[in-house]
């Protein structure tokens, strides 16, 4: 596991991901506990993902994120080709993401006391950034010249700039002379020590119960998906939604075309063009 856990620190990959994957190898390596890790074969392997979905009854991307730590340990530390298993990951349901309602963000930011858990919240929703980006905003990534905040290393280690908002600024100004953060803006228990991701979905949930907006399914990625919606109902365009959101391909932004009922509710019905010159039947 040392190899393994070498690899990943040199090749400078997310903490989050080097910790998933080394814990889905560590249980393969547990089912196979009479091998030597070296010795584990494909077949072994699939045996094993097999036994995660039929078995258990873990989800598809459990199993899939098990396969692709299977095929990272094979690749880069046995240095043998790994295949994933294609056949055990049938294409999952086009699901539109959930996007929260502007009234429904209203009253969960109007519900939240605390200053800091409300900025962070505010901040999520005012710029799109995902859990991991958020809690590592420090403070010199925020230019009040050019309104913007740096994401540095965000999804695919890339760097990128999202918009800031006037209010949030001076927001944020004011959030710094009552809490005076050092290094990230926003510390945890110790000073110059970033927020943990966990404490942030907790503000959230805590408030959707005071909220009873519980059942709703939000979570904060959310609020990521609300600000790129509300973006494009109120008129950017989508090349410059998938600037600020960091996508790779357009496809991913034309998801919030989906989302948006606002555009489906401005087309004309060619019904409605056509009425005027049918006749009306009685029987």
């Amino acid at each position: 596991m040392q190899r393994t856990s070498d690899i990943f620190a040199a090749g400078h990959y997310s903490p989050s991901t080097a910790k998933n994957y080394l814990t889905e190898l560590r249980y393969l390596f547990s089912y196979y506990a009479d091998c030597r890790p070296s010795q584990i074969t494909y077949d072994q392997t699939v045996n094993y993902l097999i036994y995660l979905t039929k078995t258990l009854g873990c989800s598809r991307v459990k199993s899939k994120m098990a396969a692709q730590s299977f095929s990272f340990f094979f690749t880069h530390v046995l240095q043998k080709p790994y295949q994933v298993p294609g056949f055990l990951f049938p294409a999952r349901e086009a699901k539109l993401p959930v996007s929260m309602a502007v009234e429904d963000i209203i009253t969960i930011l109007n519900a939240i006391d605390n200053v800091k858990h409300r900025m962070i919240i505010s901040l999520i929703y005012s710029t799109g950034l995902r859990l991991q980006e958020v809690v590592h905003v420090k403070i010199e990534h925020i230019d009040s010249k050019a309104m913007c905040i740096k994401v540095v290393e965000g999804k695919g280690k890339k760097d990128r700039f999202v918009a800031l908002s006037n209010n949030i600024l001076i927001e944020l100004r004011a959030y710094y002379l009552k809490y005076k953060p050092v290094v990230y803006l926003f510390n945890g228990t110790k000073k110059g020590k970033p927020y943990s991701c966990r404490s942030v979905q907790h503000i959230l949930e805590k408030v959707l119960h005071t909220t009873k907006l519980l059942n709703k399914g939000y979570s904060i990625h959310t609020l990521r998906h609300s600000y790129a919606t509300h973006l494009l109902e109120n008129g950017a365009g989508l090349p410059a939604i998938k600037q600020l959101m960091g996508h790779h391909h357009l496809s991913q932004t034309m998801q919030y075309v989906h989302i948006s009922t606002k555009h489906i509710g401005s087309v004309v019905n060619p019904y409605d063009v056509i009425v005027q010159g049918l006749t009306v039947k009685n029987k």
